[in-house]
């Protein structure tokens, strides 16, 4: 069940592949011009558009740590493209640490603490568990850091502010997409991957597509199979999927589990079955030409980076911010992508990990 926004920060909402060679990016000023942007401001539990800005620089290089749970899709990658890119346009050093799993939540919490003890100036998460880092985000509070949420949903009272996507409007835009694509008379079963156990965002994300393709009673969930979104992990749940279901004729679930679907797909006899993705990467962008996958939205993960980083700055230079800032949804398929700006979503393709950003 949703928790009312009307109920915001006052309450906790429990929360979204290979490693990379580290690189350290040099200062300097980003060249891409990516605002104003469309946004959301939910700050007051209702939406309010506006058009987002960040500042022109900081008053001075700031030092932020940024803590993912990991690095094992293209979707963290272009999160961190955001906030390495901002981090250089502002003029701020930037350190970022993963965790290497959705199941590393004891690293994660060393990590938080390290960048306390480093004398830091503000933290940016994307946490495991909101409900595990609790502790360390009072922490934090308690001696003036402020800390923001990016990409994974984290609401807390202790929290300085959030940039995530509403679920509810990317479960809500995916579950449509699917009962869109559902031929006349045609009955539907479909299993679910909707990514890992406890991280909150991927069960909130589940109960709200079930609750909207429910609407149609040719649609039957057959099964949710939880698990970590790493391709290797969702290969095997859909080769499970394969073997436990074969009256199963829809996917729908994380965008590497729509990436492994593809590759599973091909290689066996189960042509029937088709794929929605319930976020975005690079892979989708093909797999809808291709016609592997029919839809996917997108939660524009490389503005949340970038937004991110800006409220860090804000809120340490005591200037104007937002407390809860959403992208809006935007839902791809085979109509709508050649009409897209990849930019907000994806890193260039020639881009690597950044960790580190230096002044």
């Amino acid at each position: 069940m949703m928790i009312s926004r009307k109920k915001f920060w006052g309450l906790l909402l429990i929360s979204v592949a290979l490693p990379l060679v580290p690189q350290i990016a040099p200062a300097g000023a980003s060249g891409t011009k990516w605002y104003p942007f469309a946004m959301n401001d939910a700050s007051s539990g209702a939406p309010k558009a506006i058009e987002y800005s960040p500042l022109d620089r900081a008053e001075k290089p700031y030092n932020i740590c940024v803590l993912f749970p990991h690095m094992k899709d293209p979707g963290w990658i272009s999160v961190d493209y955001g906030i390495a890119e901002q981090s250089k346009a502002l003029g701020v050093n930037m350190n970022l640490y993963e965790a290497g799993g959705y199941d590393n939540l004891p690293k994660q919490l060393s990590q938080f603490d390290d960048c306390i003890a480093s004398g830091i100036d503000a933290i940016v998460i994307a946490a495991i568990s909101p409900v595990g880092v609790a502790k360390q985000v009072l922490t934090a509070k308690a001696k003036g850091i402020p800390v923001v949420a990016v990409t994974n949903p984290f609401i807390s009272p202790d929290l300085s502010a959030g940039v995530f996507i509403d679920l509810q409007a990317m479960a809500t835009a995916s579950a449509n997409a699917l009962l869109a694509s559902i031929k006349p008379g045609e009955t539907v079963n479909v299993v679910t991957f909707p990514g890992p156990a406890g991280s909150g965002w991927a069960e909130t994300m589940n109960q709200v597509f079930k609750e909207v393709v429910a609407k149609n009673p040719k649609v039957k969930v057959l099964d949710s199979k939880f698990g970590d979104t790493g391709v290797a992990v969702q290969l095997q749940l859909v080769q499970d999927a394969l073997q436990t279901y074969p009256s199963m004729n829809y996917m729908w679930g994380t965008a590497t589990m729509a990436e492994a679907a593809s590759g599973a797909l091909a290689a066996s006899d189960r042509g029937d079955v088709k794929i929605i993705a319930s976020h975005e990467s690079p892979a989708m962008l093909d797999a809808v030409k291709r016609g592997d996958v029919i839809a996917f939205p997108t939660q524009h993960g490389v503005i949340e980076g970038r937004v991110a980083i800006d409220q860090a700055v804000r809120i340490l230079e005591k200037r104007p911010f937002i407390r809860l800032a959403q992208p809006i949804p935007t839902v791809v398929d085979k109509g709508s992508i050649d009409k897209l700006d990849t930019s907000t979503f994806v890193a260039p393709a020639n881009w690597s990990p950044v960790y580190n950003v230096k002044q």
